[in-house]
Formats: structure tokens, sequence, C-alpha cells
């Protein structure tokens, strides 16, 4: 494109072309969305990844040191005067390896465990590649493909930190796919405290006390004295409950049980204070019931990111404007943070429109998708013709 106007204008355009890329594109979902990748646990998807990565003709492909995917789609200008655009997508499920991963799809959906999360953010990677040798599109600068390992839960963004930390690229800008939902906007990371409060019976227990001791009791204490906290509106602030298991039958005591939650704010400040009172909650509650109550801290992230009126953000709405999206502005905690840590300009986009996430029965629509596509390429153009500096 000649300028950023043009680029605007054939947008529209754009999205019936990308239409007749349906079944590669759909295949790839499938396929890739049919490879179990529970955290820890990805190898097999990553080599599907990079086996793509190698029909496309990305001949500089590998899985680095850290188990990530990479991909690099040269640019044409001299390589002394490239930088690299990075393109992310996590490879990692919330599902088992035990879990049915089947894709079912008709003719307006596909419905899978880990479709939209996060599926179809590696599908629209991998095919990328393979629409831009079609289309005759061009980057002056490197476009590095990265399907990142040991995102979710426990793996604490591992795959991209040691990604970013052992690169010797220059990233002028970078953008984190995601599969729903579509008109996503992320420029920020919020401050967040990720812990587990696990609590278990100690093993000297009377158990003759008929039904005076069960480590779920004594874990809704602890909740309810979290649900007690007094949390600011400003900066905003919540706690999310997001899981909780223990016991093993109706008629035994649990023995153990387990809380997963997150503290989230606009201020670090807020969030550490949080993590001390409900660090001061759990050693009460053990103190009083007896029985073995832990707190146990698995990640953290820091505030920041780009401005709303950042060069990249406005790039991004423009295109969302030129195809009659409107932006869902949102806070990340996802690879945004680590990116921001490394002051690298970085969006989260989503894909398509999708419902029943984190259920095997998640289903994203297909028809959105071309939308979804076009903004991605509209926002790398602009990033590679300078205009998100």
């Amino acid at each position: 494109m000649k300028d950023l106007s043009s680029l605007n204008k054939s947008l529209p355009d754009l999205v019936e072309k990308l239409k007749k890329y349906r079944e590669v594109l759909l295949a790839n979902l499938v396929m890739v969305g049919e490879i179990p990748a529970p955290t820890f646990n990805e190898e097999r998807r990553i080599e599907f990844i990079l086996n793509r990565f190698a029909e496309a003709g990305l001949t500089e492909s590998m899985i680095d040191e850290g188990g990530n995917g990479v991909g690099l789609l040269s640019g044409s200008a001299p390589k002394s005067e490239r930088k690299a655009i990075l393109l992310s997508a996590h490879a990692d499920t919330i599902f088992s390896a035990n879990t049915d991963h089947t894709m079912q799809v008709s003719s307006d959906t596909i419905t899978g465990p880990g479709v939209a999360d996060n599926a179809m953010g590696l599908a629209a990677m991998v095919t990328l590649p393979y629409i831009f040798e079609d289309l005759g599109i061009e980057l002056k600068n490197d476009l590095v493909l990265l399907a990142n390992v040991k995102s979710l839960g426990k793996g604490n963004l591992e795959g991209i930190h040691f990604f970013l930390d052992n690169s010797t690229l220059d990233f002028s800008s970078a953008i984190c796919l995601e599969g729903i939902q579509l008109g996503r906007l992320s420029y920020s990371s919020i401050g967040m405290l990720r812990g587990e409060i696990t609590c278990s019976v100690p093993e000297s227990y009377d158990w003759s006390r008929f039904g005076d001791a069960s480590a779920i009791l004594t874990l809704n204490e602890v909740i309810n004295k979290i649900n007690d906290m007094k949390l600011p509106r400003r900066p905003r602030t919540s706690i999310v409950m997001g899981s909780i298991s223990g016991g093993t039958s109706f008629n035994t005591i649990a023995r153990d049980a387990t809380l997963g939650f997150e503290v989230r704010s606009e201020s670090q400040e807020v969030v550490e204070r949080a993590g001390e009172t409900i660090q001061d909650i759990v050693m009460e509650v053990s103190s009083k019931t007896g029985d073995h109550v832990e707190l146990n801290v698995l990640s953290r992230r820091s505030p920041g990111g780009i401005p709303y009126a950042a060069p990249l953000t406005k790039c991004a709405r423009k295109m969302m404007d030129n195809l009659g999206l409107e932006p869902r502005l949102s806070p990340s905690v996802s690879e945004l943070s680590a990116l921001i840590e490394k002051n690298i300009p970085a969006l989260t986009l989503g894909i398509t429109v999708g419902e029943r996430t984190f259920k095997t029965n998640e289903t994203i629509q297909i028809e959105p998708i071309y939308k979804g596509l076009a903004q991605i390429i509209g926002t790398l153009i602009s990033a590679d013709g300078g205009y998100c500096e």
C-alpha cells in the first residue's frame, strides 16, 4: 500500500478475499485443536506448528530451548535495515490430555475444547504466511511467529519470557493473538497476584469426633474472610475466586481442599497489600483450626503498557473502525505483560466471536474470522510501514 489511507480503504475488500482461504484455515484449526496441549506438555502441538512453518517455506524455523515454536518470515529490506515484528499465540490449553479433543465443524461454527483459547489464534498465525504469499503481501521487516508454551496457570508465561530473554532481535512492536473476542483491544497490563490456598487435615486428627473436621469447611472460613476484605473502588481492584476442589465422596470427610484465586488491581501497591492480608488470613485460620493451611503464590504481574493514544493502539483502532468493529478495551494479564516488561509496544487482539469459553463445548463462529484476520493483517502492514512508531 502506498499509504495508510489506501490501506484503510482496502480492508473491506480484503475481508472478501480472505474467504477463499476458508478450507486451509479451518483445516489448520481442526488439526492443531485436536492435538492435546496441556501446560507443560505442548510438544506434539509445537511439532505440528513447525511442520506448518516448513510447508509455508519458513526455512529459519525452530524449537528453541524453552520449547517454543519459532518461525521467521524474512523481510524484503536489506538485513542491516530490518527490525522485527513479533506475532505470538500461546500453544497450551487448560484441558488434560485425557479430554476428547475432537473438533465438530458445522457450516457456521466449530466446537471443541480449546478451540477459542487458543487453537484459533495458532491457526491464524500458521495460515498467515500462506495468505501473504498468495496475496503478494511482502513486509519490509522480519515477521517472527511465536507459538509460546508454558503460558497458562502454573506455566506463568515461562515460554515467552524465555524467548524474550534469549532473543537478539530488535522488536519494534508485537501482537498477541487470542481466538476471542473479535474487537478485543488490550494495550495495558494490570497488577495481578495468582495463588493457591491449600488445606489439609492433619494425620493425627481424632476421627472419632463426628464431623468436626473438613478441609472444605476450613477453606470456606478462609473464603469468607477474603470476601470481608475491604477493597478500594479506585484504583479498581477485585479478587477472583477461580476454582475450588477437594474431597472424594459424599460420605467421607474431606482431608484436602484447594482454592485457586487471583488478586487484580490497577495498583501494584494494592495487589501487594491484598496478598499480605490473605497471608494473614491463612495463618489465622490455620492457627484456630489446627489444620495445615498454606498460601502458594504462583505468579505476579505488574501494571503497565502503552497509552490509549499510542500510535500502535491508534492503528489498531483505525483498522477496527474501517471494518465496522467496536473496540473492546480490556487490560491483560497474559503474554502482553511479558512484552510490556521488555518495553516492546504491544497489543492483544481477538479474532472471532465465541461462547462457552473454558468448557469442552467451547464454540467459535466462522464468518467473523475474516474480519479478525483483516484487522491483524492491516495492523501488521501499518506497523511494518512505520505508521505505528
